[in-house]
């Protein structure tokens, strides 16, 4: 079997197809481009397109992405990481195109990052003592081992 050749990054739309107005001066890549550059899979990006989180142009039946698509994504990826549900990173994604300053989008991310992050106190705090606990059978373990042994 010989090995997959690597795609060219298509930067121009093909002939005879017209692309979006404001969009024609960015670099353009097909979905498998940007799964490899964000290491995702293909289905992960048709999903976050099905769930309307993603929104990516048409040349013929092909996806072709933008840069702006291609950070969008980015954000949805960071969100997934970070424990955001998809509704609430769709919500967050919304505010981009709404407010064009993002001082709605960063007001709203303060507030959902400040309740992540008490969220993860509380996992930690909980964390911590099942650690604690699990320790503290294991010292019980070793000092019976070392009694009988």
């Amino acid at each position: 079997m010989s090995p997959r050749k690597p795609r060219r990054r298509r930067t121009e739309p093909m002939p005879g197809r017209a692309i979006e107005p404001g969009r024609e001066r960015q670099p353009l890549q097909g979905i498998q481009d940007v799964a490899d550059e964000l290491g995702v899979t293909t289905r992960a990006i048709r999903f976050y397109e099905d769930k309307g989180l993603l929104d990516p142009q048409r040349v013929g039946t092909m996806r072709v992405y933008s840069r702006r698509e291609v950070a969008r994504l980015q954000l949805i990826l960071r969100g997934k990481r970070l424990g955001f549900s998809l509704r609430e990173i769709k919500e967050f994604l919304d505010l981009y195109t709404v407010d064009s300053l993002h001082l709605a989008q960063t007001r709203q991310l303060l507030t959902r990052v400040g309740a992540r992050i008490d969220a993860l106190e509380l996992q930690r705090k909980a964390l911590d003592q099942t650690l604690d606990e699990l320790q503290d059978i294991v010292r019980q373990c070793e000092e019976r081992i070392a009694a009988t042994g």
